[in-house]
């Protein structure tokens, strides 16, 4: 297919590779002349490298935008019009109101808006979501998720909205909860007037789950644990790993004894999140299977990202539909 890549920043990059990779046609649409100088060094015709992604919709199927995230509805609202299909990188848009416009305009208009929530497309996220619909962990009593490391804050939004996130949709589609209500503790550490450390918790129907999420944590933390009555999974979604527990609690006598079963690793498939992802985004324009990620799912857990924010701020439980509201 015909590719406009939006946008060839840090992420921009990897976008470019695996659609080349994946044999789209791709022309480049980018704001920095540097950076449209970097795509022209990667072999692209110059005919193909443009900054207003305007001048070149004419030519192109489909459209991949990967700009910050203040310009998502800007770019995606003139494609959609356009009649061209769309993928946009999480976080939808900066508000639910404004990803809830792109909703719309997506119906309208027939066409695939696609939202860039990666984690769904993990081979780890396809053996948790295999271990809980074989009903091995029993019913589900909480689970848990660190999106943390050490590294340099964005500049257009928050740590909830950038990397919480990930964990508030992975939990909704694991969990097949819709959220009904979020606590929330947010601090600005940097003073960046963005938060830059944040614990939600978030409650999918029954179900409770904590999210933490930080710049200052060592390391690379890409981790959620599922705990159920008969075991826990632990997933690491930065090595890959998916681990089964099979330890419960059993009652004697008057009290409670833990019973540590062992534990069992279990294989995840090869394969690269973001080519899976980008893949199923191209398949569905093409055969018009339905849309992995629809628009809605992207509001979705950017209500929940907005109810975090009221939550800390007001101290108190915020339920989905005070920002619904």
């Amino acid at each position: 297919m015909r590719v406009l890549l939006v946008g060839v920043g840090r992420w921009g990059e990897k976008h470019l590779r695996v659609l080349r990779e994946l044999g789209a046609e791709v022309w480049v649409a980018e704001l920095s002349a540097e950076r449209r100088a970097w795509a022209l060094r990667q072999g692209l015709e110059s005919s193909r490298v443009v900054p207003d992604f305007r001048a070149v919709l004419d030519a192109v199927d489909v459209v991949d935008v990967v700009t910050p995230a203040d310009r998502h509805v800007e770019v995606a609202e003139v494609c959609l019009a356009a009649g061209r299909h769309c993928f946009v990188e999480k976080p939808l848009a900066l508000t639910a109101a404004d990803g809830h416009r792109l909703a719309v305009a997506a119906r309208a208009a027939g066409r695939v808006l696609q939202v860039g929530h990666i984690f769904r497309f993990h081979p780890a996220t396809a053996v948790l979501r295999e271990v809980l619909e074989s009903g091995r962990l029993g019913s589900i009593r909480f689970a848990t998720a660190r999106f943390a490391g050490f590294k340099r804050p964005r500049p257009d939004v928050g740590v909830t909205h950038t990397d919480a996130i990930h964990y508030f949709d992975l939990f909704a589609y694991l969990l097949r909860r819709a959220p009904v209500r979020v606590t929330a503790v947010q601090h600005e550490l940097l003073g960046g007037g963005l938060d830059d450390m944040s614990v939600t918790v978030v409650q999918y129907g029954d179900i409770p789950a904590v999210v933490q999420a930080d710049y200052f944590t060592p390391g690379v933390w890409r981790e959620c644990v599922i705990v159920g009555e008969q075991g826990s999974l632990v997933a690491d979604h930065a090595a890959s790993t998916v681990t089964l527990h099979q330890a419960v609690h059993r009652r004697r006598g008057g009290g409670w004894e833990a019973v540590d079963a062992g534990k069992e690793h279990l294989p995840t498939a090869a394969g690269e999140p973001l080519r899976l992802e980008l893949e199923a985004f191209l398949e569905a324009c093409q055969t018009r299977r339905p849309n992995p990620v629809p628009a809605e799912d992207g509001v979705g857990a950017l209500e929940v990202v907005e109810a975090a924010a009221l939550a800390a701020r007001l101290g108190r439980t915020v339920t989905l539909d005070e920002v619904r509201s």
